[in-house]
């Protein structure tokens, strides 16, 4: 073969960055890299006893590339274990952790009245915690964040089932957490009006994450085991009557509500007290069967572009911007309303020169801007300032500061909406750079914060067994 010839010889990928993941047949922590190949982001690993494996980390290469524009330095918090084995061994937090907690999860039961075979938790039958205990996890995450602890997040198992959950919500609320969310099915709210009528006393820095996969009796057979259509809509009729604030929480999976996205976001527009939609591609733990299904991984990336197509580009897949906390795995929009639609706030807009003003937190309100602008004055020196509130007149309008905390509560329920996509990590896409970012964090009866994604790979079983088993 000639020199030329020689030359001309390439591999079919290009090789962007080393990382380490896990091999998914024996759980081994292998050396990987992050390649690009047909526009798409690819892991590939190489497990001594299983040979050369490659999953899909994003279908999406540009925008997978932008995402790291938005990066900035982490937020310290207190961490609770040192480094000794490595990430993930060490959880949690160990002291190489990259970013505080955005969201603190507290699980208060494990005990749920559905089955669904999507379950990352495996929820069924399970205790419940005691008052005593849960509080002391809400101080723990109180004082691991130095007393500024942004949002709690109630969940489960099903959270509603605790006999003690309103109780549960006044001491979160005594303790002064900015947002609360009750992270539920809804079921319970569909069936007891009375009870809404009680959640309703938390309005303020409270919201229902209400677990909505789309509007098809197929769709719910398919996630969460059988037809619970109807009273996911009775549910938020409640919600709505009560006047109580909804994020719906979609989990999506490919041949089963892909093609639901924009049914979804038109649904969520429309209704009133329905603040946004988070999206959450489906991650490969707990219930769900691996091998076979992930192959049919629906990505980050992959959701932002049906989102396009399905809504005839009334949102794009560039009006999103990834949240500076986790930049690979998070991204959001905000909307503002214009007459009777809704535009984008991101469009058109060079996003990435107000990343200071955006914190390393899941939230993204217009009071938030408003407190961050002050604290923008690099942003200002560069002669930013009068472009920022041109970019934002619409959704913070000139009196926003001088309104009644009731005005401004109605100005944003009634003006603004959020898109969110949060990819979580599991086997398959571990990537251990990114996890290092991972700002979700159970908070452990033991009262450490593990990420979200490596306490269901590796400790969930643990927990389970040692706190919460029936």
């Amino acid at each position: 073969m000639s020199p030329t010839k020689d030359l001309n010889r390439k591999k079919n990928y290009t090789f962007h960055e080393f990382t380490y993941s896990f091999c998914p047949d024996c759980n081994l922590k292998v050396p990987a890299k992050i390649i690009f190949r047909d526009k798409r982001v690819l892991l590939q690993k190489r497990c001594p006893k299983h040979g050369m494996l490659e999953h899909l980390l994003e279908e999406d290469q540009d925008f997978y590339l932008k995402s790291s524009q938005f990066d900035k330095p982490g937020t310290l918090s207190k961490t609770q274990n040192k480094v000794k084995l490595g990430c993930p061994y060490d959880c949690g937090l160990c002291e190489d952790h990259e970013q505080h907690t955005c969201i603190g999860l507290i699980e208060v039961t494990n005990s749920c009245d559905l089955g669904c075979p999507v379950c990352y938790a495996s929820s069924g039958k399970g205790k419940f915690l005691e008052l005593t205990t849960i509080e002391k996890m809400l101080d723990f995450y109180q004082d691991s964040e130095f007393g500024k602890a942004e949002i709690l997040q109630i969940s489960g198992g099903e959270p509603t089932m605790h006999p003690d959950i309103l109780k549960i919500i006044a001491l979160a609320k005594a303790k002064k957490f900015k947002y609360i969310m009750l992270n539920t099915n809804g079921l319970k709210i569909a069936a007891d009006e009375a009870f809404v009528a009680e959640l309703s006393k938390f309005k303020g820095g409270f919201e229902i994450y209400l677990q909505y996969d789309g509007q098809a009796a197929k769709t719910y057979q398919a996630l969460r085991g059988r037809d619970i259509a109807k009273e996911k809509q009775k549910a938020i009729a409640l919600l709505t009557k009560y006047q109580i604030p909804i994020t719906l929480v979609t989990t999506v999976a490919a041949g089963v509500n892909e093609n639901e996205l924009g049914s979804i976001l038109n649904f969520g527009l429309k209704t009133k007290f329905i603040r946004g939609v988070n999206f959450q591609p489906i991650a490969y733990f707990g219930r769900l069967p691996g091998k076979q299904e992930e192959a049919k991984r629906i990505t980050l990336t992959g959701i932002l572009k049906r989102i396009e197509s399905q809504t005839s580009g009334m949102i794009k897949k560039n009006d999103f911007i990834p949240l500076p906390c986790h930049v690979e795995r998070v991204a959001f929009t905000y909307l503002y309303r214009e007459g009777d639609q809704f535009i984008p706030v991101t469009r058109n807009m060079a996003a990435q020169k107000y990343v200071p003003m955006i914190e390393n937190t899941f939230t993204f309100y217009p009071e938030d801007v408003i407190k961050n602008l002050a604290k923008g004055i690099i942003i200002c020196n560069d002669g930013n300032c009068f472009q920022f509130f041109k970019d934002f007149r619409k959704i913070i309008p000139a009196n926003y500061r001088l309104k009644s905390k009731s005005s401004k509560y109605e100005h944003i329920n009634n003006n603004t909406f959020r898109i969110s996509v949060s990819s979580f990590i599991d086997q398959y896409n571990f990537d251990m750079k990114s996890v290092k970012k991972e700002c979700v964090h159970i908070i452990t009866p033991d009262l450490k914060k593990i990420p979200f994604s490596t306490f269901n790979m590796f400790y969930r079983s643990k927990y389970l067994k040692e706190f919460y088993a029936s």
